[in-house]
């Protein structure tokens, strides 16, 4: 019940993610690449915050308590793959979901996503269930079967980009399944992804056209851009993603809760696709 309950709010965080993105990129009010590193450092600064105090009331109650169970919280840092799966998720999303229709957009990921995890799982021989399997199926038929009306032949670039974004995000979902804080997880793998700041404005300012894409202008960045970039940063890619790294370990323990899961996340991106 836990596990579900963690799955739909995280979800609920991705659809608000979907509403900041949309009305952002596609009223034109910021750049996709501005969008993704306002994104990544609002996110990594208002998460640094909670995890201060947070970490601050835990080491109290050890030190009232003269208990020492709260190291392995304090010590879940993450990882700087999570952290590069991150970027490069959030990064090939923001480009890819300009240039490509929602239904096409939704299924590329869903399918690189479920692919990506449910490959993985095989591969380390993890036993799935006749209900995993099932609901698995029946989401991605579902899926497909709601999508294709609204698909349309997408360019190669937007749809590898997308591909390679369901790979990151699927990645990313898998490296959570073994941690032991979410929230701390979460905040230094967003911490971790400001090194690539400096070097992702440098080529977003300078090299973009090198590769076929606008360079970024920064006098085309508008208050309401940055505002929203910050709101899918701080409040729903920070919270969403601690919320979904509390349902990944749940998920683990509770095979049953996985195909619920999955059924909801086909749900989700039903609704006209969600910009996680």
């Amino acid at each position: 019940m836990k596990a579900t309950l963690y799955t739909v709010i995280a979800l609920i965080a991705f659809a608000a993610n979907s509403l900041f993105g949309r009305m952002a990129l596609a009223a034109g009010y910021i750049d996709a690449w501005s969008f993704t590193i306002i994104r990544l450092v609002s996110a990594a600064v208002c998460l640094a915050i909670i995890m201060t105090v947070y970490t601050y009331r835990l080491r109290r109650q050890a030190l009232n308590l003269g208990s020492t169970s709260y190291e392995a919280i304090l010590n879940d840092k993450g990882s700087w793959l999570s952290s590069a799966s991150l970027v490069i998720y959030a990064l090939c999303f923001s480009i890819a979901y300009v240039e490509l229709d929602t239904g096409t957009g939704a299924l590329i990921l869903f399918s690189a996503v479920q692919l990506t995890m449910i490959g993985w799982g095989i591969y380390k021989k993890e036993q799935l269930s006749v209900l995993q399997w099932a609901a698995f199926i029946v989401a991605v038929v579902g899926f497909i079967y709601l999508m294709l009306p609204s698909a349309a032949v997408p360019s190669l670039l937007a749809a590898t980009l997308m591909a390679i974004s369901g790979v990151a995000w699927g990645i990313y979902s898998i490296r959570g399944k073994s941690c032991v804080s979410p929230l701390c997880a979460t905040g230094f793998n967003f911490i971790r992804s400001l090194v690539a700041v400096p070097i992702l404005s440098l080529i977003g300012m300078v090299y973009l056209d090198n590769i076929g894409l606008e360079n970024v202008n920064l006098g085309n960045i508008t208050i309401k851009g940055i505002l929203l970039a910050c709101a899918s940063g701080a409040i729903a890619s920070g919270m969403g993603y601690s919320i979904w790294y509390m349902a990944m370990p749940l998920l683990k323990k509770h095979p049953s809760s996985s195909g619920t899961a999955l059924c909801t996340c086909a749900c989700s991106h039903t609704g006209r696709g969600v910009f996680i």
